[in-house]
């Protein structure tokens, strides 16, 4: 079956770069991402919750290759070495040659753990990204940053490889549960937040729009996200300047994920609290002001996203869980501070002192 013309965006990475297909009816659209495929042999790794939905669809276009597929469990708690042992396995069982490919079907989770399995098989296989979340069609799926989860924190382990496509089929945003598709929305967001002013005032005048799931609305959104992130890609694809930008509300937001065990909130719903602990932060250090700081909060609460730090997560632990950002240098915390909303810098040697200022009066507000 030939999808309606999707919009393609390119991630130009020389003789890596690739394709960033939005559209409907991408996944079975097999005559497209085919071409991207370079040998017989192709593992699908996917999830219990995505698989009985759309493995079938993108099965069908695997006519005359040697295939197999993988399920993981659904959800961050399963983006483990354990699964990564067992893709690999499972490659290993099919007998995966150097120019194998990995289709990496479902949300971030799959996607990342599926990246990292396929960096790792015989020092580096393809693999495409199929994400069928928001949150992973908008940023996980591109840029090639893969990993998984330790007890100590999120993603302290992973590699960077880029995809040979990102397959971003909308239609499967119809099966998404509300909570998950907000998640994505805060994405969307924090793009807008710290590099595009224009976007941001766009994104809430489209509010009614994109709570609604209007089609022509999530495409326009998940296509301004995307542009911005494969262009911030493409000048710094190993994260040694600007890319570390795009973490913007993730410190804070990955040390409540951690503290909570990853089953309190959703990746999403911890980067919307967490931009607006780290606006907080900046405006305490005088870097921005506080009617920018409400202009974000006011977006993100008519979005649906959770605006205050959950209950039960006391401020030692996060700042504990903190310390081990990948961002930190010699010891010091390093966050990615506001100036406002369209621009941000990263910050080195943050004071502890004023990390749990802004913690303890959220918690105490909330």
């Amino acid at each position: 079956m030939n999808s309606p013309s999707p919009l393609t965006i390119d991630v130009s990475l020389g003789a890596r770069s690739y394709p960033v297909w939005i559209g409907r009816g991408l996944l079975g659209d097999a005559e497209r991402w085919r071409a991207r495929l370079r040998g017989r042999h192709v593992l699908v790794v996917s999830n219990t919750t995505v698989a009985p939905l759309y493995l079938d669809r993108v099965t069908r276009g695997l006519d005359g290759l040697r295939w197999s597929q993988h399920l993981i469990g659904d959800g961050e708690a399963h983006k483990s070495f354990a699964n990564v042992e067992h893709a690999l396995g499972a490659l290993a069982a099919l007998g995966a040659t150097r120019d194998a490919c990995v289709l990496a079907l479902g949300g971030g989770v799959v996607g990342d753990l599926a990246g990292f399995a396929a960096a790792c098989w015989m020092r580096g296989i393809d693999f495409i990204q199929m994400p069928t979340t928001l949150l992973a069609m908008v940023d996980s799926s591109v840029g090639g940053k893969t990993g998984v989860n330790l007890p100590a924190g999120k993603n302290l382990v992973g590699a960077f490889h880029q995809p040979r496509a990102v397959v971003a089929d909308i239609d499967t945003l119809a099966t998404l549960p509300v909570r998950e598709y907000r998640a994505g929305l805060a994405e969307v967001v924090k793009g807008a937040a710290i590099g595009d002013e224009a976007f941001f005032a766009w994104l809430e005048t489209h509010v009614d729009a994109l709570n609604a799931q209007d089609a022509a609305a999530v495409i326009a959104a998940i296509a301004r996200k995307v542009r911005y992130k494969a262009g911030v890609v493409a000048r710094d694809e190993t994260e040694h300047g600007e890319r570390a930008l795009l973490n913007f509300g993730h410190t804070f937001g990955h040390a409540l994920e951690t503290v909570g065990h990853y089953t309190t909130l959703l990746h999403g719903e911890g980067v919307a609290i967490g931009m607006l602990l780290e606006a907080r932060l900046s405006e305490r250090l005088g870097m921005s002001q506080g009617a920018d700081t409400e202009r974000l909060r006011r977006l993100l609460a008519r979005l649906g996203l959770p605006v205050t730090v959950p209950p039960g997560m006391p401020p030692d632990a996060l700042l504990a869980a903190m310390r081990l950002d990948k961002k930190n240098l010699a010891g010091q915390l390093r966050l990615v501070l506001w100036h406002g909303i369209g621009g941000c810098e990263i910050v080195n040697g943050i004071a502890e002192t004023d990390v749990l200022a802004v913690l303890h009066e959220a918690i105490t507000a909330a």
